[in-house]
């Protein structure tokens, strides 16, 4: 009987604790809302022209409740970008711009790989990989590029592993996700129809009017698949063939008719 009125009389004690708990639990979630903003976006220009552009905004408060991992994240990512001929701008403690140039289509696999995989390579030797990331994704792209003599169509496959940024149960099931405290995003500029393959992703997308430009919403907590294809100019080609078109009508103009074609009278 005792034991029963002692479990009775604590009862009202543990709804209390769960009343005083519940909103502070909440405040902290609202309060780490929106923490990291990071935006990750391939320019492609022209055949020959293009960056990887990392735009990453920490929160204030983030910063001020770890602001020693905070730098050594930011000072590493700047590492990594010199390493890859690219460059940093620190535009505050709290946001960073980080541009990577790339020249064809394999180099721009190559630094992309190289910088999400940081062992990818032996380019990352003496940079400090082992430092633990705010943000841990793992990104691997491939191209496959078809040359049109005026046009060259590139095929992007994009897969990027956030699987560390949820909590799994047992079952596989993710029941802690930090969505709302990370927000990453995709983005692709292409100067011509970028076309997008819902039905082989599992992300959400945009594109602007003139659909040269789609965004990905990544997910914490999996493997984000993203695949697309767009088209650039081939300026080399282009040209090849003006120049060839000069060197006819100035033979055309001279002699009266094409090479390898007979004059007639």
């Amino acid at each position: 009987m005792n034991y029963q009125r002692k479990v009775i009389t604590n009862k009202p004690k543990i709804g209390k604790i769960k009343r005083l708990f519940l909103p502070l639990i909440i405040s902290i979630l609202v309060f780490l809302n929106g923490c990291v903003r990071y935006d990750v976006g391939v320019n492609f220009h022209e055949q020959h022209n293009g960056e990887i552009v990392q735009h990453i905004r920490l929160a204030e408060q983030l910063t001020s409740l770890s602001k020693t991992e905070v730098t050594e994240w930011l000072n590493s990512i700047e590492s990594r970008a010199k390493s890859l001929q690219g460059k940093a701008k620190k535009v505050s403690d709290e946001e960073i711009i980080v541009t990577i140039p790339f020249g064809n289509g394999q180099e721009l696999t190559d630094k992309f790989n190289h910088f999400f995989n940081p062992n990818y390579s032996q380019i990352a030797s003496g940079l400090k990989v082992q430092n633990p990331e705010l943000v841990q994704l793992k990104a691997e792209m491939n191209i496959k590029q078809n040359n049109w003599i005026f046009f060259e169509r590139n095929k992007l496959n994009i897969d990027v592993d956030l699987r560390a940024l949820g909590v799994l149960s047992n079952q596989g099931n993710i029941i802690v996700s930090p969505g709302s405290l990370v927000n990453l995003e995709f983005v692709l500029n292409a100067p011509l129809r970028v076309k997008n393959f819902p039905e082989n992703s599992n992300l959400n997308s945009e594109s602007d009017p003139e659909n040269t430009q789609v965004t990905w919403q990544l997910e914490p907590g999996q493997i984000n698949h993203i695949e697309t294809s767009f088209w650039v100019p081939s300026y080399l080609g282009i040209g090849t063939v003006i120049i060839i078109l000069i060197v006819l009508l100035g033979f055309y103009a001279k002699h009266r008719h094409f090479p390898g074609v007979q004059k007639t009278a």
